[in-house]
């Protein structure tokens, strides 16, 4: 199947309300261009560098996503034009995030990225940080950040049962933030969860984005690993 044929599959099966993220890390610019020539616009990328090229070669009206770790120091590179940044993992990041949009003279859309997963090594907040996330004035100095919903995710594993309690897990998790912190904020909206293994879950679980890699572009050579 061509790169269309698989977009209009996946589509096909998507509900409405859900976003769908081409996640295009390590994909050819020629790759790139076949998804958005199908009609897709909402491009994931996480390295830093192979994303500023790409958002200078290839069309202006792509929204591009930061899908991984963002570090401090890498923040003013994607600053004036990143669609979303998924992965708002520590109140440190906000803040350089925060920062860097002011000097871009813009606001950037974050999602606050949760640990859910039972694996070590995957960032984001405590699901026990939720109540006390933003303390003082924290949430009012943030103010050229546009909080747009939460982001996790899923255990690598076959147990669905797992899978679900935790994309369950992050669903009450932005419910408890939309209550907590966001009820007049009509931009917290977004729960971003579900990649090409598991988004049929994530969507049962109420997931608004997924990030889809392999099932559209196909699975990445040793090298691109």
């Amino acid at each position: 199947m061509s790169i269309e044929d698989k977009l209009n599959l996946i589509r096909s099966i998507l509900p409405v309300g859900v976003q769908l993220v081409a996640v295009s890390k390590t994909r050819s610019d020629e790759e790139i261009l076949e998804a958005y020539n199908a009609g897709q616009r909402h491009f994931g990328e996480n390295k830093v560098q192979e994303l500023v090229r790409k958002w200078e070669s290839l069309p202006k009206d792509i929204e591009w996503h930061f899908i991984g770790h963002l570090q401090s120091n890498k923040v003013k590179f994607i600053a004036p034009f990143i669609a979303l940044i998924h992965a708002a993992d520590s109140l440190k990041i906000l803040k350089t995030i925060n920062e860097e949009a002011r000097r871009a003279e813009r606001k950037i859309p974050c999602l606050l990225q949760f640990h859910i997963a039972s694996e070590e090594g995957k960032f984001g907040f405590l699901p026990e940080e939720a109540d006390t996330l933003f303390t003082g004035n924290d949430l009012a100095e943030l103010d050229h950040i546009v909080f747009s919903g939460v982001m996790g995710m899923a255990t690598f594993t076959d147990d669905s049962s797992q899978i679900n309690m935790e994309f369950s897990t992050l669903k009450g998790l932005f419910d408890k933030l939309k209550t907590t912190f966001f009820q007049q904020n009509d931009t917290f909206c977004e729960i971003s969860m579900g990649m090409s293994d598991d988004y049929l879950l994530a969507i049962e679980n109420g997931s608004t984005m997924v990030r889809i890699g392999s099932t559209i572009f196909g699975e990445r050579c040793v090298a691109g690993k």
